[in-house]
């Protein structure tokens, strides 16, 4: 179905924008909550894996392999409005999970954290850098949805080996533990199991 098919039915419309407004408000909801997280005190977990290595500097290599498969599966996918408002959907409602699921779980971060700078935002912005958004980890979390989302079997195995990499990276680095990463592809997956039972006509990818 092309975009201009899309909007022209009624219901798909105001679902799109319904989608858009709740990824705003989720968004913004969620970055002020975590400068609440960032200020409140936690606990330093110990995590017998993390000690297995000194933490490695891969902020490139991390953001890398994110930024590159975010374009990939938007170039695959840019063609198709049920398949992009399906993805914010479902990562509005990843979000949501990993707001109630920090709040429940304060945690600091290792002590050998190696920080993890996001190169797009300190080029474009001076925004804080974040330490304490570890329980569960974002970008793991946002690689497995991409490797869910994905129809192509090319593009699925493509977004399955950078998830793993790039939940190896983090903790190669100190910035996550090990939990983090475990727990990130089952809340991902809870969350794309519930928002496809709102769409049954999507095809079955996992």
């Amino acid at each position: 179905m092309s975009w201009k098919t899309f909007f022209q039915n009624s219901k798909s419309r105001t679902e799109f924008i319904l989608t858009i407004v709740v990824l705003i408000v989720v968004i913004i909801t969620f970055s002020r909550f975590l400068v609440f997280v960032e200020n409140r005190m936690g606990v330093v977990l110990n995590d017998p894996f993390l000690y297995l290595f000194n933490p490695i500097d891969l902020t490139w290599i991390t953001f890398s392999l994110i930024y590159i498969s975010l374009i990939l599966f938007l170039a695959n996918n840019i063609k198709d409005p049920n398949k992009i408002m399906f993805a914010l959907q479902t990562y509005s409602l990843m979000v949501l999970f990993r707001g109630i699921a920090m709040y429940l779980t304060p945690f600091n971060a290792p002590d050998s954290i190696l920080v993890l700078n996001d190169p797009f935002v300190q080029f474009f912005g001076k925004g804080d850098i974040l330490t304490k958004d570890l329980f569960f980890s974002g970008h793991t979390g946002t690689l497995f949805l991409l490797f869910l989302l994905a129809d192509n079997k090319k593009f699925k195995a493509v977004f399955l080996a950078a998830t793993i990499l790039v939940g190896l990276a983090v903790l190669l680095q100190h910035v996550h533990y090990s939990i983090d990463v475990f727990v990130a592809p089952f809340i991902a997956y809870g969350s794309y199991r519930i928002i496809k039972r709102f769409h049954p006509e999507e095809t079955k990818v996992f």
